[in-house]
């Protein structure tokens, strides 16, 4: 207090304006607070009872990694002496170890960790690290922050993982930043985002030449004291620039320099948790810790590495003085393995390098224990070392015959290859006396894949082929007889063999020219016929395509076709039972009428029978007494059945059972009525069934199978009881019907005699039949020709209708019967 009351006394003024009177205020306490801060370390130094001290102990208490929503410039600070303090770790405790471990050739596997040597140059490099950067900034007449910030992107920040603007944050609160008001720094530790908004001024401790003058003749011999160090050389009114980042470099520097002079242990302390409550630990928080300050790396080594180590002469020098004066003489390499080996240590728990050897945990105070041990137990490992040396130096007997084996066999080998050498080069210079020769051989015998080429070429002509094999032919007994003249002139010149070279190349070229160009001719040719072909490929095409459509058009007209045939076989098949249901009514109705009448015949009769005889008893007892009779008996009346049979007869028009057979035909050929016509073919076909009928009875059972004259389902069909019907069928007049046909053989086989029944029918009568059996020639009937070998039925008696996917399409029938011969029908 008394230094600033004294201070302040001593102001005079000096014209500032005012971001320089507050700079100049602020370096000036920032100058007093480091040197008084100074003076109390030389003081309590000073205080210490002793001149100096080849030892000491030094205690460096170190501000862990900081992390905040808002940093400046000591955060800054403080985690660069983290990074370089880490990279001081990484390299004494994981570096130097596996660099030792390497150059004593122990197979440690290698343990990764992260180097933040980038991070570190990032921030101290001279020419263009941060600090540099900040104190450019602060030397320029008017500094800003926003233009020192744009700096360090602008020239770091380029390709560089380390360095990243500030919405790259994952608080919120740092990704309002604007990216000229500060940076993200990616530490060993985790991102920072520095706010850049302060870091000029408290970077810059310079002070005013008015200052120093002022302090210097402060009338306090403290202050005077404090400042006594300082340069008045400057000139008044100018500043004296001091970085603060500069000295912070300086001295951390300097800090580093003496910890690698000494010997160094770590502490490393661990945070539990971070909400500073005691007996609670957060896993995944101190797992964090150790991964990123290394202590994971640090546990991976130790868990594959050999912490305890010794240098041969040391262990030899400590346990010498234990051991009889023959083992004290081996050399310290020899008496190290011969211990380590007497005792009867694994493998795994020890291993020697080149100039020490390396122990695992805890097995090096074991070792000690075991050389410290009673005389007794020395014996016993006296005469074990003495074991293993008489085994040492057997087994370096017998590595000795081995390596003399190996050296006869080496010497025999290296023989074998002086022979090789010596013929290699022999061989060597005959070829190079004669590779002008046998170059130019093989130069002229690879024309001949030339020649294969023309060959294939010439194989692909079809004109003048024979006077281009010829010329082939001849260029390749021209290369035989160069070949021929190269062999037999040991003499001959390169020049020589370059001019036959030449000029065959030249003959093959023009050559080749002329087949190169007969082929272009041919495949112009073949091109144009390949164009012409494909115009006459695509014109089929085209009408493959139109024939298609027709085909499909014409298709989709026989599925229609077809489906209207279904359609009226259903309607056929609805009439037909609703015809058959109303001629049963009918026939029920009729049956009830001639029941009556037959009763009241019956009743006549009966009546009549009994007035007959009432009449004969009556006539009988006139005669008796002589009386007289009125009245005749009555007479029998036909039934009313007899007088429908009648009244139905009368009905009919025309009366053809006295016609002839010619006179029939010829009707049905030429006459124009429809009803005559229609009664004629009725009576024609009633005539042919009788005659098949009584054909059938009278002719042999051998020969019955033979002359059928449809399927035996259709005949089945025709036999069954139909009742009369009336009205006509629906559909066309002609119609086409499928149906399979078997034929039994003698022996009652129908295997091979299965085949196909089509028929052709005009209106009720069939006018064309074909039968097609894969075991006899077709069978082609037509009505007013084959008459008594077709079938004489009506198309409502064959019930061909009532068959499902029976009836077929007109040109389907049409090209059965043209590909078996039939003539094309021409109807009545």
């Amino acid at each position: 207090m008394i230094i600033m009351i004294t201070i302040i006394n001593l102001i005079h003024r000096v014209p500032l304006k005012t971001h320089e009177a507050s700079s100049a205020r602020d370096a000036l306490a920032k100058a007093v607070y480091s040197r008084l801060f100074d003076y109390i370390v030389h003081r309590i130094n000073s205080s210490i009872p002793f001149q100096a001290s080849a030892y000491y102990i030094g205690v460096l208490d170190i501000a862990g990694f900081e992390y905040f929503q808002m940093n400046s410039f000591e955060q800054f600070c403080i985690n660069y002496c983290n990074e370089k303090l880490q990279q001081f770790f990484n390299e004494r405790i994981l570096k130097n170890e596996q660099d030792l471990y390497r150059r004593e050739g122990l197979n440690v596997p290698e343990i990764r960790f992260v180097d933040n040597q980038d991070c570190i140059d990032l921030i101290e490099s001279k020419n263009h690290g941060i600090f540099h950067l900040l104190d450019e900034e602060s030397k320029l007449p008017k500094p800003e922050f926003g233009h020192f910030t744009h700096s360090v992107h602008k020239q770091l920040g380029n390709n560089n993982s380390r360095l990243q603007l500030p919405r790259a944050s994952r608080l919120k609160a740092h990704r309002t930043l604007r990216d000229d008001e500060g940076f993200l720094l990616r530490h060993f530790a985790g991102a920072v985002c520095y706010n850049t908004n302060q870091f000029i001024e408290k970077n810059n401790d310079a002070l005013h030449a008015s200052l120093e003058f002022l302090v210097q003749e402060s009338s306090n011999p403290l202050v005077q004291q404090l400042f006594q160090s300082i340069d008045n050389n400057n000139a008044k009114g100018k500043l004296n620039f001091i970085s603060v980042g500069s000295k912070f470099q300086t001295q951390l520097t300097q800090l580093m320099d003496k910890l690698k002079e000494n010997g160094t242990n770590f502490v490393r302390c661990v945070k539990p948790n971070s909400r500073m409550v005691g007996r609670t630990v957060d896993a995944s928080l101190v797992l964090t810790q150790l991964q990123c300050s290394g202590t994971a790396a640090v546990l991976s080594l130790m868990e594959h590495g050999y912490p305890s180590r010794a240098p041969f002469h040391e262990l030899h020098a400590m346990y010498s003085a234990y051991l009889p004066a023959k083992l004290q003489q081996l050399s310290p390499k020899l008496f190290c393995e011969a211990m380590i080996h007497s005792l009867g240590l694994s493998d795994k728990e020890f291993k020697f390098g080149l100039t020490r050897v390396f122990f695992r945990p805890g097995k090096y105070s074991e070792f000690d224990t075991i050389m410290r041990s009673d005389p007794d137990n020395m014996q016993t490992i006296v005469r074990n070392v003495l074991g293993w040396l008489v085994k040492s130096r057997w087994r370096r007997s017998i590595f000795a015959v081995l390596s003399l084996i190996k050296l006869k066999n080496k010497i025999i080998y290296r023989r074998e290859c002086l022979i090789k050498v010596q013929k290699t080069v022999r061989g060597y210079l005959v070829r190079k006396r004669h590779q002008p020769r046998y170059r130019g051989i093989a130069k002229i015998n690879a024309l001949h894949k030339n020649l294969k080429q023309m060959d294939a070429v010439v194989a692909q002509l079809k004109k003048e082929k024979n006077n281009a094999q010829k010329d082939i032919e001849n260029l390749r007994n021209s290369i035989k007889n160069a070949c021929a003249t190269i062999k037999g002139n040991e003499k001959i010149s390169r020049g020589d063999i370059d001019n036959l070279l030449s000029k065959l190349t030249k003959d093959i070229e023009l050559q080749m020219g002329a087949l190169q160009k007969a082929m272009v001719d041919q495949k112009n040719r073949e091109e144009q016929e390949r164009l012409q072909k494909l115009q006459e490929e695509m014109r089929a095409a085209e009408e493959a395509k139109r024939k298609e459509l027709e085909r499909i058009k014409q298709e989709e007209e026989h599925r229609r076709m077809k489906a209207e045939i279904e359609a009226r076989r259903k309607a056929e098949e609805a009439e037909r039972l609703r015809i058959e249901e109303q001629n049963r009514q009918q026939a029920e109705q009729l049956q009830l009428q001639m029941e009556r009448a037959a009763k009241d015949d019956r009743d006549n009769r009966e009546r009549l029978e009994q007035e007959r005889r009432d009449h004969e008893m009556a006539v009988r007892l006139a005669q008796e007494t002589d009386g007289h009779v009125e009245g005749s008996p009555p007479q029998l009346r036909r039934s009313e059945r007899v007088r429908m049979q009648q009244a139905m007869q009368g009905k009919q028009k025309y009366d053809l059972s006295k016609w002839k057979y010619s006179e029939l035909r010829d009707t049905i050929n030429t006459s124009c009525d429809i009803e005559l016509l229609e009664a004629c073919r009725h009576e024609f076909h009633r005539r042919l069934k009788v005659y098949h009928a009584w054909k059938a009875k009278n002719a042999r059972k051998t020969t019955m199978a033979d002359q059928e004259r449809a399927p035996q389902s259709i005949m089945d069909a025709a036999k069954a009881p139909r009742l009369p019907q009336k009205g006509e069928i629906l559909g066309a007049r002609h119609r086409y019907f499928r149906i399979p046909f078997v034929r039994t053989s003698a022996t009652g086989d129908t295997t091979d005699r299965r085949g196909w029944w089509y028929a052709h029918f005009d209106g009720q009568y069939v006018a064309r039949q074909m039968e097609l059996h894969p075991d006899k020639a077709p069978v082609l009937l037509h009505a007013g020709v084959d008459d008594m070998q077709m079938c004489e039925l009506s198309l409502e008696e064959t019930g061909l209708t009532r068959k499902r996917g029976a009836e077929i399409l007109e040109h389907e029938f049409e090209r059965e019967w043209t590909r078996h011969g039939g003539a094309v029908y021409t109807p009545h």
